[in-house]
């Protein structure tokens, strides 16, 4: 057996104010019917001003700590697009506010595959012995970067995080980590992006708002989360059938649905909740967990996929059996 990391906690949050698709069609070009049938969102969730990422990632960080019985950690990794500010990083302010200043922190910029980057990330700083445990955060409040204006990309983003706490452990115990699967293509860094900001375009004129070639996206979603899957089930020596339940990253319900007939696998065993919170980005498989977790779809022992695709481009898979914990989360 060897050392491995060990989901020990989960927690979810999302702000309160909720917007409906009809709340979107009164100020947009667009309606409830439109809205549903190429993305499946009724709802989602968005932060009132003066609530950043931050506080979203401290509310969830805070309940995976709660379910995991602890109130320690060594290390606190936030994967997320949109920090509270260019510089510096989001998570050491996160770790303060949770009682655990002095332990390291970071974030991690993946866009929608952040949150399976990070537990990559957190994995292999316990498999190294670097840390014994870790509080892995996803969260994003694209609700503040979204053009107001733009119904492609506005009526899909909600805000929300997510997090899970990970122990040292050993390969065999249900929760732990089953190895990973990452990639990226940055020759797609157009398709999913904000292209001020940064140090490549400084100019006051520059176009700050989120942009997303959809038709091109949805193309390489289905395909790289697909494939990442497979590729995952083939390292642990699962197949499709062995598979309880794939929790994605909440991109498109049309996208869920086609990576499900890509691999074989009955849309039922795919974990949903993109109704319900819209594409929350980072915080999307973490909230997705949550919500699976809660209802009783995801029940201990049962055989667990999670795969996401993002900007960069991006895209990741792990694989475990769910361990015997109670999810910290109300929608």
């Amino acid at each position: 057996m060897g050392r491995s990391a060990v989901v020990a906690g989960l927690g979810a949050w999302t702000p309160p104010r909720v917007v409906t698709n009809d709340m979107l069609a009164a100020e947009l070009d667009t309606s409830d019917e439109w809205i549903r049938t190429r993305t499946g969102i009724d709802r989602r969730h968005v932060v009132d001003p003066g609530t950043s990422t931050g506080h979203l990632a401290t509310e969830a960080g805070r309940r995976a700590l709660e379910s995991a019985g602890t109130a320690r950690v060594d290390l606190v990794v936030l994967a997320t697009s949109t920090p509270d500010r260019p510089c510096p990083a989001t998570a050491p302010v996160v770790a303060a506010r949770l009682g655990l200043a002095g332990v390291g922190a970071f974030d991690v910029a993946a866009v929608c595959t952040g949150f399976v980057y990070a537990l990559a990330t957190a994995a292999g700083l316990i498999g190294t012995s670097v840390a014994d445990s870790v509080l892995v955060i996803g969260a994003d409040t694209f609700s503040t970067i979204t053009d107001p204006a733009d119904r492609t990309t506005r009526v899909v983003f909600g805000d929300g995080a997510g997090a899970v706490v990970l122990r040292a452990g050993d390969d065999e115990q249900p929760g732990a980590l089953r190895g990973f699967d990452l990639g990226s293509d940055g020759n797609g860094v157009d398709l999913i992006t904000v292209a001020a900001g940064g140090s490549e375009h400084r100019e006051a004129d520059a176009d700050g708002w989120f942009r997303m070639a959809g038709a091109q996206v949805f193309a390489q979603a289905v395909r790289r989360m697909s494939e990442s899957v497979r590729t995952s089930l083939t390292r642990v020596g699962w197949t499709g059938d062995d598979v309880d339940l794939v929790v994605p990253h909440q991109a498109n319900v049309r996208i869920l649905d086609a990576c499900a007939r890509d691999l074989g696998i009955p849309t039922e065993r795919v974990a949903k909740n993109i109704d319900r919170v819209g594409n929350t980005v980072a915080g999307s498989i973490p909230l997705a967990l949550a919500d699976a977790a809660t209802r009783g779809v995801l029940k201990p022992d049962a055989r667990v996929v999670l795969t996401g695709f993002g900007g960069g481009l991006t895209w990741g898979s792990t694989a475990l059996t769910w361990p015997d914990i109670t999810a910290a989360y109300d929608d």
